[in-house]
């Protein structure tokens, strides 16, 4: 059974997707998306702070992620970007879930909405992330 947690990750990973390819306001993309099928089952303010919070931090973030990655952050798919940003943004500002929470999420993300096998890089990615942005908690 998917939480409203999860369903929050799902509906900001289609925002982030829209985001980057329209490069619409995050929160004119958000009062769209709470129009659609299923959004009754989000967590309303943890998709707000989600697809808000990793938009304005994306510039730190992708400076974070770049490091970490084995080509361009720009040649990743806008999928893989996403999911990527939203790991990254809760690791780096959501403390009170876990990291392995978060590497888990983007993972079953990256699963069901990734390419084959982007499941695998996405979860090395936060790994290397998580190291370095939650140093005690990963000991």
């Amino acid at each position: 059974m998917k939480t409203s947690r999860r369903r929050s990750r799902e509906f900001a990973l289609q925002g982030l997707y829209q985001w980057q390819l329209s490069g619409a306001e995050p929160a004119a993309i958000a009062r769209q998306l709470a129009e659609a099928k299923g959004f009754d089952k989000v967590d309303p303010e943890y998709f707000k702070a989600l697809i808000e919070g990793a938009v304005a931090a994306a510039p730190a973030l992708e400076r974070e992620i770049a490091p970490l990655l084995d080509r361009e952050y720009s040649r990743l798919s806008p999928v893989e970007r996403g999911i990527l940003l939203l790991g990254a943004y809760e690791l780096a500002h959501r403390p009170e879930v876990p990291y392995r929470a978060v590497i888990n999420e983007a993972v079953e993300l990256a699963k069901s909405y990734g390419g084959t096998g982007g499941h695998k890089y996405v979860n090395g990615v936060l790994d290397k992330l998580a190291a370095r942005l939650r140093a005690a908690e990963k000991q």
